[in-house]
């Protein structure tokens, strides 16, 4: 650890973001000094000594479901998908090595010119070398979605937990912006995220989840430290595990 303070409560995390997270206040694309916010929010996280990888969701350029639903074939929108969460992720490398940090950018689909392959072995060991993985194209499969991929890779890159960066504070009954008496949940288990319809993540994800016993920790990005202060033992949050 390179900072004084408690030690965080996990070693490896994986960080899932929707691409909207991205645009700002814009409604389509990247807005730069977001960007810039979430990448000082990692690094702040990384300075602790703890191992990252993200998950970047590609729906500010393109989402493929939305894209079916107009009559494209699924399969291709899906792909196109996939094409956007990597020009997200390398928009987060930029910034993130801006800070100094080093980044790798790996892709389920092969493109060898912007972005490393998916190897499991070499991407474990850029986490030990304190790197931060960016993985890209989801699980390089159709009808897979960036939830399902960012369940598998922490899986796979036996994270402790995934840090679920949302606008809100955590999990609640109902839509917070829209109801006055919607009640934030403090812990909840999988199958009560699946079985309320919760929505933290698509049932793909939480059954992948449930069944690897790895937590998921629900919070806003949208409140300055709260990464870093929850890996601190601060801050508001959701917990959903058994």
């Amino acid at each position: 650890m390179t900072d004084d303070g408690p030690k965080p409560s996990y070693e490896r995390v994986l960080l899932k973001i929707s691409g909207e997270a991205l645009m700002g206040d814009q409604g389509f694309g990247l807005h730069p000094p977001t960007v810039s916010r979430i990448a000082q929010e990692v690094k702040s996280v990384h300075d602790l000594g703890v191992e990252i990888c993200m998950v970047i969701g590609g729906g500010n350029i393109f989402r493929g479901l939305q894209g079916s639903a107009q009559g494209m074939e699924r399969t291709t929108a899906d792909y196109m998908g996939m094409l956007a969460t990597v020009m997200n992720a390398l928009a987060m490398q930029s910034a993130l090595e801006g800070l100094g940090i080093h980044t790798r950018v790996i892709s389920a689909i092969r493109m060898d010119e912007v972005a490393e392959p998916y190897i499991r072995r070499r991407a474990v060991r850029h986490l030990e070398k304190k790197r931060v993985c960016i993985f890209a194209a989801g699980t390089g499969n159709p009808y897979f979605t960036t939830d399902t991929a960012a369940t598998l890779r922490a899986s796979e890159m036996s994270c402790e937990a995934i840090f679920k960066g949302t606008k809100v504070d955590g999990v609640y009954d109902k839509d917070p912006n829209k109801y006055a008496d919607a009640k934030r949940y403090e812990h909840v288990t999988y199958d009560e995220v699946l079985a309320k319809h919760l929505g933290v993540m698509d049932a793909s994800a939480i059954a992948l989840a449930r069944d690897n016993k790895l937590p998921i920790i629900v919070f806003s990005l949208d409140e300055p430290g709260g990464f870093r202060g929850i890996l601190s033992g601060q801050g508001t949050y959701t917990k959903v595990e058994d």
